[in-house]
């Protein structure tokens, strides 16, 4: 099982403490992985409650914490929804023009997204713009949008038939077409990622679809993007879910020539006196944004997967209208 790691035993002698410390971008993977495991378990010990999570640098194992227990995924497992719709759609069973109808009645009415604040419902999205709208500011009703399209059944199956079984979301009981986002492990939502970046789930233009939306500027930034410039938030693809006491986000960090670097899955839940703080302030969201620049230093050094496809530079200029 996970578990909170304590502040001392992870840390070593002070000498060796002193060492990794000063050491903040290492040139060998193997102390890049010292550095990352250092700096997650120092973070996670600080924040408290318990902590399943696998990370990779380099394709070297940096962090196994509890990375095969079966865990709450939330809003991550967006990522494997949306897998399983960019699949069809590789498949030509479904095209990201399709035009989705957006009925009133299946709006949510709380939660994340913009579909709730709109006030202009029956309406139409394409099938582009409910994945792009799933994937960066988690729209929750872009969930019920996707099972119109590729119902959880088939999400299950195609999650399964690519080599992640635990990864599954659960069906409605009432609607065929709807569905809870389920659990995953920390090891399958790493692959899940890896294989995205390894280009081996899906076709180039589903892969850089996915991947340019996962590090957008509009993308998630509450956590471990939130104290980088925007730059360096270009070089990192992130999903985070939260609800009840669970706290979780996962993604790829790339080297400055596109490469995939680090590869990592943080599912953290307990800390019942924070249940209700969704915002940055929760410990485990605050100890995330600590993890991110730190991490990234870590890896500036370290040359990525040469095999993996390029992520092609993300221009990012503001506009003023015009």
């Amino acid at each position: 099982m996970g578990t909170a790691v304590a502040a001392t035993g992870v840390l070593g002698s002070a000498p060796a403490l002193a060492r990794e410390v000063e050491e903040a971008s290492p040139a060998t993977p193997d102390r890049a992985r010292r550095r990352v495991r250092w700096i997650h378990d120092v973070e996670s010990a600080r924040a408290g409650g318990t902590w399943n999570s696998y990370i990779s640098v380099a394709d070297g194992v940096a962090v196994d914490q509890g990375s095969d227990d079966l865990v709450e995924a939330y809003s991550v497992n967006k990522v494997a929804a949306a897998v399983a719709v960019l699949d069809k759609i590789d498949r030509g069973l479904l095209k990201l023009t399709d035009q989705v109808e957006v009925p009133a009645d299946i709006v949510i009415p709380t939660g994340d997204g913009i579909l709730p604040l709109d006030r202009a419902h029956p309406s139409v999205f394409t099938l582009g713009h409910v994945l792009s709208l799933l994937l960066t500011v988690s729209d929750d009703t872009c969930v019920r949008l996707t099972g119109l399209v590729c119902p959880p059944a088939e999400i299950n199956e195609t999650l399964v038939a690519k080599g992640f079984p635990k990864t599954q979301v659960i069906p409605s009981a009432s609607n065929p077409n709807r569905y809870f986002l389920g659990k995953t492990t920390p090891r399958e939502t790493h692959d899940i990622l890896q294989g995205l970046v390894k280009g081996t789930l899906l076709s180039p233009a589903s892969t850089d679809y996915i991947l340019n939306v996962l590090r957008s500027q509009v993308a998630f930034t509450d956590g471990i993007r939130r104290v980088m410039s925007s730059a360096d938030r270009s070089r990192v693809a992130t999903k985070a879910g939260w609800l009840n006491d669970g706290r979780n986000e996962a993604g790829v960090m790339f080297d400055k020539a596109g490469k995939p670097v680090l590869t990592y899955a943080l599912f953290a839940r307990g800390l019942p006196d924070h249940v209700a703080d969704f915002g940055g302030t929760h410990p485990f969201v605050r100890a995330r944004a600590d993890m991110g620049p730190k991490f990234l230093a870590a890896v500036d050094r370290i040359a990525g997967d040469s095999s993996a496809r390029t992520l092609r530079a993300q221009a990012y200029q503001p506009a003023n209208g015009g």
